[in-house]
C-alpha cells in the first residue's frame, strides 16, 4: 500500500527519486502514465494489470471510453529504477504534470502520483478548506 507524501527534486534529465518505501512494493518494472487533476500516476505491475482487464471491459461503442482509455494508455510508460533509485520520466508526461524542479511523490493506496508541488500545495489547500464537505459526501460511497 502507498502512503505519504515526499518531496524531491527532478533533474535536468527528467530523473526523479521514488521514496524507497515506495519502491519496495513497486518491484522492478512498474507503469507510469497520465494520471488526473494534472498529476502522474504510478502502478505496480500487478495494479496495473487489475487496471487494464477493467479498461478492456468498457465499451468500445461509448466515445467517453475510448477518449479515456486512449489517453491513458497513449502517455503509459513502463518505468524501472536506476541504482540511484531514480526512474527517468518521459517529457511529454513531464509536460502533462509541469514537473520542472520541485515534485512531490504522494501514495494513495494502490497507485503513486507525481506531482508539482505547486499543483499539490494548490490542491492541498482546496482539499483542506473543503474536507468536511468532501468528507460528507464520502457517505454517498458506502464510508
Amino acid at each position: 500500500m502507498f502512503m505519504g507524501e515526499y518531496r524531491h527534486a527532478i533533474d535536468e534529465k527528467g530523473r526523479l527519486i521514488i521514496p524507497s518505501k515506495f519502491r519496495e512494493d513497486l518491484g522492478e518494472l512498474f507503469v507510469i502514465t497520465r494520471g488526473m487533476d494534472g498529476c502522474l500516476f504510478g502502478y505496480p505491475e500487478s495494479e496495473w494489470n487489475i487496471l487494464q482487464e477493467k479498461l478492456q471491459k468498457l465499451p468500445l461503442t461509448k466515445k467517453d471510453a475510448r477518449s479515456f482509455v486512449r489517453f491513458f494508455y497513449s502517455a503509459a510508460t513502463e518505468c524501472e529504477f536506476d541504482k540511484q533509485g531514480r526512474v527517468s520520466i518521459p517529457k511529454s508526461l513531464r509536460t502533462h504534470a509541469a514537473l520542472e524542479k520541485k515534485c512531490v511523490v504522494v501514495g494513495v493506496s494502490n497507485r503513486f502520483e507525481i506531482w508539482s508541488e505547486e499543483r499539490w500545495d494548490d490542491f492541498s489547500t482546496e482539499a483542506e478548506t473543503n474536507f468536511d464537505e468532501i468528507a460528507e459526501n464520502m457517505i454517498d460511497f458506502g464510508l
